[in-house]
């Protein structure tokens, strides 16, 4: 048993020999494990991945870090694949290194615009040489063959450069596929050394070693060729050349995925950032700087801005396509600069083709265009600029209208009719220097409402640029209607104008129209209305104007009269309109008078008397009445006129009739020689007419025998006679002969008078366009009437407020008052003084007033 047991003991003692672990390699044995990992590293770099065992080539990679020679491993792994890119750079990059470049810089603006079919700028392109590349990144022009053209040799060079950009993503590729299979193999490493010693796992090594050695080698100037071809490709497609973007996008993408570290600059960027970006946005700021010159001075401004949007659009898909979208950023903001930042006026004014001359040809798709370009969000000054230019032709083409009306001089309202019109004086017939023409009778209404006329269609015209060429751009507008408020005030006449325009339409201008056409006629004049500052002025023109209508029942609709006075009710308050509904409402309840006149005179026997129609106006509702006439009606006329008032009487006493000769027409038969005629002349014409009834055929009356019979007015008589012995139907004689009537002519009945038709009208000559005096008079009016007003403003808000400082009180009284006119701060101030004097205010200090109740 002891010997078994011995001989037992002995096999275990010889078992019992120190032996190293299963996986452990001695340094001989890792040498060994190395050349093979090494082997099979080649083996995939050339391709023969397939031959290889991945388990043991695992195996070789795992023993290495397991047993502490990562660092060998690492060091080995990062050699090899340096010495690889080496060779792949040398083989496969550096013979497709491009042989030509961009092009000068004249002949690209110049094959820029042929391309764009802009024109073409001055300059041509030549080159020679070998293909060197400057610092900056950009590449001369290699000689081209003989015979060649630009054309040629843009094409060559793109050429060139695709096969250079994609030799570049093949070795890329095929290192990006090596460096997948090495990371297999390879996985241990990164799992354990990697990160133990804070080195890159192999995949990110391997795009460090491509940077290093292919990109920024020091070896090869790829870095160089690389940004010169990129930069040159760009160039050759601004200019119209094809290229291939798909190989510009490749190799963009490989220099956003290399990751490099910034001189001077914390953290670490792509090398598109660090190589590219940088010369790619001075380049183009160089480019885009000259093109905007040379373009300015070779194309119009309609071109140039098709130009400058076509350049944006194409830098825009051109960093979607195969740049970084965040380029755009960056480079857009130089073309806004450079292309149109910088040159905003210069545009705007080009002579021939700039702003002025879009609105005049209707250029829509020009200045729709021009306003999107200037309303980009990088360019803050350039609406400001488009405003500024806008006010500045809508006030030239309206001080223009201004000018072409009112240069004829004043308008003289006590000249002939159109029949007869005004003879301008010359330094022959007087031996003086001649006057200025005048304008009168027809001729100066027709100048009003041309003036209203081109200023609505200016409004039309700028209307449509607004909305279709400005998408109704409410700074643009407000700029606009800046313009045509401050010219539109400028002509002292205009409220007159615009009411003279207003009482036209409504007379007979809206004859046949729609309704739709009514409201649009009304629509406009109520723009110009808005514009006028001097509301107060328009109401009083227009309720002179609005009384001869109704009164001569020359409105061509009522509907259309109360919409008018509607709107104008809508834009100034029931205030401004309150005296207009008053005229109105005196119309229909005079039409009923009459009907109940009429209905008393049917139950009474028949007289001789004439038939009268009589309108009764509210004195304070119509403007100039409410003053005595002082004509002297005929016999045959007074007792119709008592017998109207004795009704009149009956039903409202306590009321004064005061009798309007200067308003209303007759219609009388006149006996002459060869026949009857019936004619419709005004009152006073009337009571003229009836002096000669009695009297034997060739007896005449002077003026001043008529005036003191009749004792009409000097005006009215002047052109009651004027009427009746000068215009187109001459029923009186005028001795001596003349167009104008004189204190000493003399008047006589033309028995001989003859006229084809039966029922003649005498015009009454009266001006509608007020003279120089009877504007005076008018504007005295308004200014007294403005003193109540503001008076009247001054006491409602003292009211109110009790006390109030002067300078409270009076921005409270312009602000109130401002929707009929605009007081100054002297007026408002004597107006203060007056109630102070009347004790309605008292002055606490120098600055407040008090309310006295």
């Amino acid at each position: 048993m002891a010997t078994l047991l011995g001989g037992s003991n002995n096999r275990l003692r010889s078992k019992a020999k120190m032996r190293p672990p299963r996986n452990y390699a001695p340094d001989q044995d890792i040498d060994e494990i190395w050349q093979k990992l090494a082997k099979a590293i080649k083996a995939i770099q050339q391709h023969h991945a397939s031959r290889l065992s991945f388990e043991e080539n695992y195996s070789y990679g795992y023993k290495m870090v397991l047993h502490n020679h990562g660092d060998k491993l690492y060091s080995g792994v990062r050699k090899l694949i340096a010495e690889h890119l080496d060779d792949l750079a040398a083989k496969d990059i550096v013979p497709t290194f491009p042989r030509s470049g961009v092009m000068n810089s004249n002949t690209t603006l110049s094959n820029s615009f042929k391309t764009l079919g802009l024109g073409s700028c001055s300059g041509s392109g030549s080159g020679s040489g070998s293909g060197a590349v400057d610092e900056a990144g950009s590449s001369t022009t290699t000689s081209a063959k003989s015979g060649s053209g630009p054309n040629v040799q843009s094409i060559e060079s793109a050429l060139e450069g695709e096969r250079f950009l994609k030799a570049l993503k093949a070795v890329w590729d095929d290192h990006i596929s090596s460096m997948d299979k090495l990371s297999k193999i390879l996985k241990y490493m990164d799992k354990v050394y990697t990160n133990n010693a804070n080195v890159p796992q192999c995949h990110e090594l391997g795009k460090r070693l491509f940077s290093s050695n292919i990109i920024h080698s020091t070896s090869f100037p790829i870095q160089t060729i690389l940004i010169s071809t990129l930069l040159a490709q760009i160039q050759l497609e601004r200019t119209g050349e094809i290229i291939s973007r798909s190989a510009m996008r490749d190799v963009v993408d490989i220099m956003a995925l290399l990751v490099v570290q910034e001189k001077g600059k914390r953290g670490v960027h792509s090398a598109y950032e660090v190589d590219f970006e940088p010369v790619f946005l001075r380049k183009s700021e160089e480019f885009y700087k000259e093109e905007a010159e040379s373009s300015l001075q070779a194309l119009d401004a309609s071109t140039y801005l098709r130009l400058v949007a076509r350049r944006i659009q194409e830098e825009h898909a051109r960093c979607s396509a195969y740049l970084v979208a965040s380029t755009a950023d960056r480079l857009l903001p130089i073309l806004d600069q450079h292309l149109l930042a910088n040159h905003l006026e210069t545009i705007l004014n080009m002579p021939g083709s700039g702003l002025v001359t879009m609105i005049d040809d209707d250029r829509i798709a020009d200045l729709h265009r021009l306003y999107e370009l200037f309303g980009r969000p990088r360019i803050p000054e350039g609406l400001e600029v488009l405003k500024i230019a806008m006010k500045k032709t809508i006030q030239a083409r309206g001080s223009g209208i201004n000018a072409s009306v009112l240069s004829g001089g004043e308008v003289n309202q006590e000249g002939p009719t159109a029949e007869t019109p005004a003879r301008e004086t010359t330094t022959s017939e007087t031996g003086s220097k001649p006057k200025k023409p005048t304008l009168s009778g027809a001729a100066a209404v027709a100048a009003a409402l041309r003036w209203v006329q081109e200023v609505v269609d200016l409004k039309d015209k700028f209307d449509r640029v607004l909305k279709e060429a400005f998408e109704e751009n409410k700074g643009l507008q407000m700029a606009m209607n800046e313009a045509f408020q401050t010219f539109i005030n400028q002509n002292p006449r205009c409220q007159e104008f615009i009411s003279l325009f207003i009482d036209e339409n409504l007379k007979k201008g809206l004859k046949g129209k729609t309704d739709e056409e009514v409201d649009a006629v009304l629509d406009k004049t109520i723009v110009l209305f808005r514009f006028i500052i001097d509301k107060d002025v328009f109401e009083r023109y227009y309720k002179a104007h609005l009384a001869k209508r109704l009164l001569n029942g020359r409105s061509v609709s009522e509907d259309a009269e109360r919409n008018m006075v509607a709107r104008l009710k809508v834009e100034s308050g029931y205030q401004f309109t309150q005296k207009l509904e008053g005229m109105f409402n005196d119309m229909r309840l005079s039409t009923e008078m009459m009907n109940g006149y009429q209905r008393t005179k049917h139950n009474k026997p028949e007289t001789s008397a004439p038939d009268l129609n009589v309108t009764v106006l509210t004195s304070t509702f119509w403007p100039g009445e409410g003053t005595a006439t002082t004509c002297v009606f005929p016999p045959a006329l007074g007792g119709s006129i008592s017998e109207f008032e004795r009704f009149y009487h009956n039903r409202h006493s306590g009321r004064r009739l005061t009798w309007q000769s200067n308003h209303g027409t007759a219609d009388v038969k006149v006996a002459f020689k060869a026949r009857k005629h019936e004619l419709n002349v005004s009152t006073h014409c009337l009571v003229i007419l009836l002096m000669f009834e009695d009297l034997e055929d060739g007896e005449e009356l002077s003026l001043q025998d008529i005036k003191a019979a009749t004792k009409i007015p000097d005006g009215d008589l002047a052109r009651s006679l004027q009427s009746l012995a000068c215009g187109k139907f001459r029923i009186l004689t005028k001795n001596p002969k003349g167009r104008d009537v004189g204190p000493n002519d003399n008047f006589s009945f033309n028995s001989g008078f003859t006229c084809p038709l039966a029922k003649i009208k005498i015009q009454t000559i009266v001006g509608k366009v007020e003279n120089n005096e009877e504007r005076a008079e008018t504007q005295e009016r308004v200014d007294e009437e403005r003193k109540h007003q503001i008076e009247a403003c001054i006491v409602r808000i003292m009211k109110a407020r009790k006390t109030l400082s002067h300078n409270e009180l009076v921005a409270e009284v312009v602000r109130q008052l401002m929707t009929r006119f605009t007081p100054t701060p002297a007026i408002i101030k004597k107006r203060i003084e007056g109630l102070i004097d009347r004790e309605y205010l008292e002055r606490n200090d120098m600055k407040n007033y008090s309310y006295l109740a």
